[in-house]
């Protein structure tokens, strides 16, 4: 295989979420290997065929997340945790389509930018979900020019904005440090062992089994839609596959979170085989829609073109406040 620069690496990061995003999205909750079952020759097209309310090529809030975060980085030229915060809120009150339940519930409780997350943690003791995994492709490309330790610290921070467990923060950590690894060209599988050592020793353990090479989704003890078995599916469809396109159809076919799981998957493949690898009959009819946000729809050409100021060095002008407490 011909690993492709670091920007068809970077686009195929970010393109390659909002495609797994969109793939999966009529397939949530559904059983294991309807999607070969529906599906069964893969390169026949087709694949893009909506349902469960969702158009056909139509991206859930997964994508439309990791577009608002990239739109804010972009725009404040690195963190400002209030202005992401700020523009999830008004796209949670454009009722969008599809929202996390926990993520809802910090988003519209009307609680500061800084304490939401956390006070919601407090009184559910529930907040490990993916919903900080789902969006990261944007913020793993925008910060791996800075290395593992700065990709790590903004990862947990992002996280913290919605979650308020710890357990998203280092799965989201984990996966902004894979996807740093891929875009210098390397292999983000023999990285895994160096990552564990950069997580909390108190969420190591979970995130070591999951991520070994001999386990498999249908040891995961929690439901895919929880970080870390999110997170150990796509590292494991990486793992047992050879192609973008095989990737993020096996992660679908695992069932369950099908749409996230393979967001997450498709981030990391689109990473490792680059823009090119993911087919044109997929591509062609993803789009965006972004609630709350003047009725704009983003295509694939927008999401590239997107996902290339995150990656081209640019003069950072100093981020906005982020003194969001995370240990």
């Amino acid at each position: 295989m011909t690993v492709p620069g670091v920007l068809p690496r970077a686009v195929g990061a970010v393109l390659g979420s909002a495609v797994g995003d969109a793939l999966g999205a009529p397939f949530e909750f559904g059983p294991e290997g309807a999607f070969s079952a529906r599906f069964p020759r893969p390169g026949h097209g087709g694949e893009m065929c909506g349902g469960g309310g969702w158009e056909p090529g139509e991206a859930t809030d997964d994508t439309q997340m990791a577009v608002l975060t990239a739109e804010s980085l972009l725009d404040h030229g690195g963190l400002d945790l209030p202005d992401v915060f700020r523009r999830f809120r008004r796209w949670a009150a454009a009722d969008p389509k599809d929202i996390g339940l926990q993520t809802e519930a910090v988003l519209t409780s009307g609680d500061p930018w800084d304490t939401a997350a956390a006070l919601h943690f407090q009184v559910n003791l529930r907040a490990a979900g993916n919903g900080a995994l789902m969006r990261a492709a944007p913020s793993a490309v925008y910060f791996a020019r800075d290395g593992r330790e700065p990709t790590i610290y903004a990862a947990r921070r992002l996280s913290a904005l919605t979650h308020g467990d710890a357990a998203a923060w280092e799965g989201t950590a984990a996966l902004h440090a894979l996807i740093e690894v891929a875009l210098a060209g390397r292999d983000p599988l023999t990285a895994v062992p160096a990552i564990l050592t950069a997580l909390r020793p108190d969420h190591r353990q979970r995130y070591s089994v999951v991520l070994s090479p001999d386990w498999h989704p249908d040891q995961a003890t929690e439901f895919n839609g929880a970080v870390w078995p999110c997170l150990g599916s796509a590292v494991w469809a990486l793992r047992t596959t050879t192609s973008y396109e095989e990737a993020v159809r096996a992660a679908i076919d695992l069932g369950g979170d099908a749409d996230t799981v393979a967001a997450v998957t498709g981030a990391l493949a689109g990473a490792v085989y680059g823009a090119g690898s993911i087919p044109a009959r997929w591509t062609e009819p993803l789009h965006v829609p972004l609630p709350g946000f003047d009725g704009r729809v983003l295509r694939s050409q927008d999401l590239a073109e997107l996902a290339e100021r995150l990656v081209v060095p640019a003069e950072r002008p100093a981020s906005g406040p982020d003194t969001l407490t995370t240990p």
